[in-house]
């Protein structure tokens, strides 16, 4: 894990690295990742939003202390993007959701409904004559992360799906219970954290002790 984190690109604008410390370090799936806007971090009390998931459930996880320089000295990165967008003749703002610019008028080019990894590049809008800003497509961070693996030499297909996993298993060898993992992860049934526990090395899993024995105990 480590040495996929090391290899990965982390330019200003482009950092793969902290895309994929967050898919490891809060549980997530690419695209709540790529949906990320900063009104959604709550450094206050080390909080992360997840709004509309999978199932267009909301949900909050834990944002790892870990990650809080590096998503300060990003936010400084944001800053400097988003003035230079606002300066760009016909920019329109940020892409949001059906009725928010209708609701909070000015939103769109508001610094805290800005993704957390946004596109490298404006998308252009020919209809309405303007530019959007969208977020950072997953593609890009598939491509990244399979030419990283390429690199290590590493056999075992590896996708950014992979680190939710990771997540999961390894909060389950650290003793986490499976009510808690499902909440982290905004499954909607038991069963499907559940799988999780065919993950778990048979060297850390508690013997089975038969009730007739428990009696001679």
């Amino acid at each position: 894990m480590a040495a996929i984190l090391e290899i990965l690109p982390h330019d200003d604008l482009q950092n793969y690295r902290l895309v994929v410390q967050m898919l490891y370090g809060c549980g997530l799936r690419l695209k709540e990742v790529l949906s990320i806007r900063l009104q959604d971090l709550d450094f206050d009390n080390n909080l992360l939003y997840i709004r509309r998931g999978k199932g267009d459930k909301d949900r909050v996880v834990p944002l790892p202390r870990s990650l809080r320089q590096p998503l300060k000295h990003h936010l400084k990165v944001l800053q400097r993007l988003h003035q230079k967008d606002l300066k760009t003749e016909d920019y329109a703002g940020v892409f949001l959701p059906n009725g928010i610019d209708r609701k909070h008028p000015g939103a769109a080019k508001s610094f805290y409904w800005q993704w957390l990894f946004p596109a490298i590049q404006l998308t252009h809008m020919p209809e309405h004559k303007t530019w959007q800003r969208y977020h950072l497509h997953g593609s890009h961070v598939q491509k990244v992360l399979k030419q990283a693996i390429a690199q290590l030499g590493m056999l075992k297909r590896v996708s950014p799906h992979t680190f939710r996993h990771a997540f999961a298993s390894h909060l389950l060898q650290a003793g986490y219970d499976l009510q808690t993992i499902q909440k982290l992860l905004g499954h909607s049934d038991i069963r499907t954290t559940m799988i999780y526990l065919h993950t778990r090395p048979h060297s850390e899993q508690k013997p089975v002790l038969s009730p007739l024995d428990a009696l001679a105990a």
